[in-house]
């Protein structure tokens, strides 16, 4: 399998995880404080994949790249950004149904592409932008097929602001992703998670019986820590913009699950908003973008294999198909397709 082939399957798999997480939330917002929910999601991804962490590592010797101080102001930004996006989440989830939450949550897509083209110099194309609009306009449809339950309410508002917490917040991740995706996670888990959990202590928020603490860690686990595993993964090989593209079926998930539940009918709007969602997957799956372009020298140190074309050192003894360590990049100029991972951050003239 490709890079890109398993990069975009990491991409849907960290929408899935996180579609599941809108609708059992707000379950548990019955019960649970916006301020400990946000807490005790962050918490749940954090403890969880340090679990994950120590058994993988026991399981296996691939190794990979651990954070730096280099990192400290990408990593401590993530983590504040990450504290004030769920609480903002969880009030506007309190204040909205979670299928408004679940729809208007696609504004982070525009967030983050915008700051990933603007500040960050992503280089998105004709297909990316088509693939964007398509998946938008799609958004824009099912959030216009009740008007009366989908408006622009307090709640909305919150859950605007989170997205755009979010939409920095992935941009700044993206900076972090070729260090080990699971101690990212773990960081920005507890970070956030005790981070959050302080705030509601200021407030004076009481603790929910265990089994909602439970329950809020559970959910955690799967909407917050594997989707955001799978999401930096994902960043790696198609960088912030087209990552956040594929991670707007997300709502789509949600919509299907109440159809299987609750034996829902589909409607003529959702399935013409189906049909332009997956026209934009299209243009961003078979996206072409190749042409020459220069590699400065420079030495880094990330997880890599020595098929790909630009990791051209040698080992002795000879290295393990995957592996990290300290290298250097000669300066080199080819052509080949390519997408904005981080060896493809050059600029392109308009």
């Amino acid at each position: 399998m490709n890079a890109k082939r398993s990069a975009v399957i990491c991409a849907v798999l960290a929408a899935v995880c996180y579609g599941l997480g809108a609708p059992a939330a707000k379950l548990l917002l019955a019960d649970v404080s916006p301020y400990i929910m946000a807490s005790a999601l962050h918490l749940g991804a954090g403890f969880g994949m340090l679990a994950v962490r120590a058994v993988r590592s026991k399981a296996s010797k691939r190794r990979e790249a651990r954070l730096t101080r280099c990192e400290l102001p990408y990593t401590a930004a993530m983590i504040a950004l990450d504290i004030a996006a769920p609480v903002l989440l969880m009030l506007g989830l309190s204040l909205s149904s979670s299928a408004t939450v679940s729809l208007l949550n696609n504004f982070e897509i525009v967030v983050t592409t915008l700051i990933a083209l603007f500040f960050f110099k992503e280089a998105v194309g004709r297909r990316v932008w088509i693939a964007i609009a398509l998946i938008t306009a799609a958004s824009a449809m099912l959030s216009v097929e009740d008007s009366e339950s989908i408006a622009l309410s307090v709640g909305a508002v919150f859950v605007l602001l989170a997205c755009l917490c979010w939409g920095l917040e992935n941009n700044c991740t993206r900076k972090l992703s070729l260090r080990d995706p699971l101690q990212i996670v773990v960081v920005k888990g507890i970070g956030s998670g005790f981070g959050a959990l302080a705030l509601a202590a200021f407030i004076g928020e009481s603790v929910p019986s265990s089994l909602y603490v439970s329950l809020a860690l559970l959910v955690g686990f799967v909407s917050y820590g594997l989707s955001i595993y799978f999401y930096i993964l994902a960043q790696r090989t198609l960088g912030a913009a087209r990552t956040s593209a594929y991670y707007a079926v997300a709502p789509f998930i949600g919509v299907a699950l109440s159809f299987a539940i609750f034996r829902e009918t589909p409607s003529a709007t959702f399935l013409a908003a189906l049909v332009i969602m997956l026209a934009g997957t299209y243009f961003l799956a078979f996206e072409k973008h190749a042409h020459s372009h220069a590699h400065t020298s420079v030495e880094h140190e990330h997880r890599h294999s020595h098929d790909d074309g630009h990791h051209t050192h040698t080992h002795e003894p000879t290295a393990p198909n995957e592996h990290s360590h300290a290298h250097s990049h000669e300066s080199i100029r080819h052509s080949h397709a390519h997408t904005p991972d981080l060896h493809h951050a050059h600029t392109h003239q308009r």
